[in-house]
């Protein structure tokens, strides 16, 4: 999972050309909003898109129906998956 920066302040800097400030500015003006508002809101549109496309996953008609398929009868467990079972290692029980 990639690192997320965490900030305590509530401040974020952008390095842009005069023009592109000066477009910007235009256009929040034209829509009757601060620069702030202008620029934030379809970023936090595009963040929240992009968030949920990375966390879902999905599958074809098929593959679901492959997966449902496994899940209500998996196969026995391979020695691969046994080995690994007993390689684990053991819970320690608490005293109460």
């Amino acid at each position: 999972m990639p690192r997320v920066a965490v900030d305590d302040n509530k401040r974020m800097n952008l390095r842009l050309r005069p023009e592109q400030k000066a477009t910007l500015l235009r256009a929040a003006a034209l829509k009757h909003t601060d620069l702030t508002d202008f620029v934030l809101q379809p970023a936090l549109r595009e963040a929240k898109a992009v968030i949920e496309e990375s966390e879902r996953i999905v599958l074809s008609e098929r593959d679901s129906l492959l997966v449902l398929n496994l899940l209500e009868d998996p196969p026995a467990p391979n020695a691969k998956l046994r080995a690994a079972i007993a390689a684990m290692p053991k819970p320690t029980r608490k005293r109460k």
